[in-house]
């Protein structure tokens, strides 16, 4: 799998309205997690997950607690989930995963970003197949055999282990994830996951140069900036300006 996840990171400017922004997407994706598995994070492992990594991002406590409360609620938002793929500058391939309450809207803001960048959406299916849905956990530890056996004793279907600079990092199917982490914590006490993630990786990349770089950017930049989108992931190896 090598490094290709890392360069799914988002690069959001540090600042107040950037960080209300990250606050939302995760408020919105701990309430929908929450209503769908149980707002008790040690019985809704997805849900734990989520919460640690908001914690990891500086979310105040106050953000999750509110999206914890609606969700234990009987009323409350119904956002659904909705996937969009298309291919963008420099024909990389585009995933945007959004929550959104109104598909409609959310459909026709997504595609006024691919048209600003001249780019264009595709139908569903049409960039996923290349990319792997994957779990990723990754802790510190050297110890590559004693995480495989643990993982392979609780019948995980383990696609890839790296061990590297002090680190160990677990690659397995999107549906393995929950199965995984629990075989991990069982094994090895609680961890603190540097990594906790379900991405799609791509299985190839796409360079981006020249004028496609900056309408890349724009693209990004203005998927980032819509409620709905909580994720972006791309193929794009962009060039060093």
């Amino acid at each position: 799998m090598g490094r290709a996840f890392q360069n799914r990171k988002e690069s959001m400017a540090k600042t107040a309205a950037a960080k209300t922004k990250v606050y939302s997407k995760y408020g919105r994706e701990i309430y929908v997690c929450a209503k769908a598995g149980g707002t008790d994070p040690n019985g809704n492992l997805a849900l734990r997950g989520l919460i640690e990594r908001a914690k990891k991002d500086q979310v105040p406590s106050h953000v999750i607690d509110k999206a914890l409360d609606k969700a234990s609620g009987g009323g409350g938002e119904d956002y659904s989930a909705a996937r969009y793929e298309g291919f963008g500058p420099g024909s990389c391939m585009v995933i945007v995963d959004c929550l959104t309450d109104n598909p409609n809207r959310t459909f026709g803001d997504v595609r006024a970003c691919f048209n600003k960048a001249k780019s264009k959406l595709g139908t569903p299916g049409s960039v996923s197949h290349m990319f792997d849905h994957c779990a990723i956990l990754a802790y510190a530890g050297d110890d590559e055999e004693a995480a495989l056996e643990a993982l392979m004793e609780a019948d995980v279907d383990v696609t890839d282990i790296e061990n590297e600079d002090g680190r160990i990092t677990v690659f397995a199917p999107h549906t393995e994830y929950a199965k995984a982490k629990q075989a991990l914590t069982d094994a090895f006490g609680e961890l603190d996951f540097e990594v906790d993630e379900i991405q799609f990786i791509p299985q190839t990349t796409t360079p981006v140069e020249g004028d496609d770089v900056a309408m890349f950017e724009k693209l990004l930049d203005t998927l980032n900036d819509l409620d709905d989108v909580q994720r972006v992931y791309h193929n794009a190896d962009v060039a060093d300006a």
